[in-house]
């Protein structure tokens, strides 16, 4: 199964929905998907479309996904990323009105240049990502929790 998460941001996201639609019609995706929508409207009979979901709704479908196609929300990309999951995460942009602003590029940029993720610039590139997916490990998700509370601790009695 393929998780594809959207999120709750208002504007809608329907350039990634498209082109998931387009492959699958291509037969290039060929799983079931399930879409987490949000506050995009969409119609598809070909994918199984939830615009919200529960806390644990959402953890039962990133457990059982084999791949996650997500908007570049840190949270979407860090719930994938901690599980192990192969993420491929495509940012939302101000000129197509799905953002206010472009800073989900810059989060798209860390986490592919740090090995976790699958990132795309262009909803064109999700059939090259997805066949990459295929071999990508994704480097395992490693906390700085410990060291910041480490440093804070330091400082406290130092």
């Amino acid at each position: 199964m393929i998780f594809v998460v959207l999120g709750t941001h208002e504007l809608p996201f329907t350039r990634l929905l498209d082109e998931v639609s387009r492959l699958q019609k291509a037969g290039v995706i060929d799983d079931e998907v399930v879409v987490q929508v949000g506050n995009t409207p969409y119609q598809s009979d070909a994918m199984k479309l939830i615009p919200f979901m529960s806390y644990n709704e959402m953890e039962r479908y990133f457990d059982e996904a084999r791949l996650i196609i997500t908007h570049a929300g840190t949270g979407s990309i860090i719930t994938g990323v901690k599980k192990g999951k192969k993420v491929i995460a495509v940012a939302r942009l101000q000129k197509y009105g799905e953002h206010n602003d472009d800073h989900q590029t810059e989060i798209v940029e860390q986490f592919t240049s740090t090995g976790h993720i699958l990132g795309i610039a262009n909803e064109k590139e999700l059939e090259q990502k997805i066949k990459e997916a295929e071999t990508f490990e994704p480097v395992p998700f490693k906390s700085g929790r410990d060291q910041i509370v480490k440093l804070i601790q330091d400082f406290i009695e130092g």
